[in-house]
């Protein structure tokens, strides 16, 4: 949206997404890139609405907006050039801007609520080989100069490879979780808690690290520090690997998220029971586990075949 379309928007609709976006910042613990994203995508749409209607009108049309309101701005959108990932996720914040202000102000919102955001395939980042992510491990621990700084690298990458570990679970373990058990009850997203088996090489790679890490472990202290001794930052691990996936010859797609879904790939090619994998990775659903590990359809029914009790009842 260039500067003169955000003269369009009314003085009264600023004030009330400048109120929305400190709502958003100050109980939800909304992260300020995503406080710029939403303040872009809700003016952008409320310039649309004014040019739309001829005119600024304050904050009473934004109560009349109708569906075809929504399907023109969503066309503007598309015939600009706009994906449709990324017109699902302006859809996502517009819905929560004028749901908030229908609450608030007691109108009915239904038109915009019920919009449905276009259909789009999500991009996983596809699995690491077996031999690729041994690599990927042995040349990460060969980037720092501190050899605690590589035994720490070459743990996370261990843990996430090991098991299935999101790197924001690997960077949340404390001093507490030291030294590593057989199994980490781990709190995963909406809080959902799983159990993690603990492979000998995922401890012994934490108990490496830790051997050398010169910052003092009390029992709060995160169990991956930074160099200057705070918690270590995902950031700081996904450098590290663009590193080393440029000296392996690796694609962009090597990244963190890849190595776990390597080893649920891994696993399930090595026989693994595919609803025993959903329920490693902490997954709801065993389609989102069929899509993570690039399971086929025959692989899929085979396990269906196998658990479900109509079936094993017919054989």
């Amino acid at each position: 949206m260039t500067a003169p379309d955000t003269l369009l928007i009314a003085p009264a609709c600023r004030d009330a997404l400048q109120t929305w976006l400190a709502a958003e910042r100050a109980l939800n613990g909304a992260a300020e890139a995503t406080i710029r994203a939403y303040s872009a995508d809700v003016a952008g749409f409320l310039a649309f609405l004014a040019l739309h209607h001829g005119g600024a009108g304050g904050l009473a049309p934004l109560s009349r907006i109708t569906v075809s309101d929504m399907r023109a701005w969503m066309a503007s959108e598309r015939s600009d050039g706009l994906s449709a990932r990324s017109l699902a996720r302006k859809l996502s914040a517009v819905k929560g801007f004028i749901g908030w202000l229908s609450e608030r102000d007691g109108f009915d919102a239904t038109a915009v609520l019920s919009t449905r955001a276009p259909k789009f395939r999500k991009k996983l980042p596809r699995p690491l080989a077996e031999d690729a992510a041994r690599a990927m491990i042995d040349t990460v621990e060969l980037q720092s100069p501190q050899k605690w700084v590589a035994a720490r690298d070459a743990a996370v990458l261990t843990l996430l490879y090991g098991c299935g570990l999101r790197i924001s679970e690997a960077l949340g373990l404390t001093a507490t979780d030291a030294p590593l058990p057989d199994v980490l009850r781990i709190h995963g997203k909406g809080g959902k808690e799983r159990i993690v088996p603990v492979l000998p090489a995922a401890r012994d790679a934490v108990d490496a690290y830790l051997a050398l890490c010169p910052h003092p472990m009390t029992p709060d202290a995160p169990l991956f520090r930074g160099v200057r001794g705070g918690k270590l930052n995902a950031r700081t691990i996904s450098g590290v690997m663009a590193r080393a996936r440029q000296q392996l010859g690796l694609p962009a797609t090597a990244t963190p998220h890849a190595l776990r879904h390597s080893f649920a790939t891994h696993l399930l090619a090595a026989g693994g029971d595919l609803r025993a994998i959903q329920d490693l990775l902490g997954h709801a659903s065993l389609s989102t586990t069929q899509a993570y590990t690039a399971v086929d359809t025959a692989r899929l029914m085979e396990v269906y075949d196998q658990a479900h009790p109509r079936a094993r009842a017919a054989k």
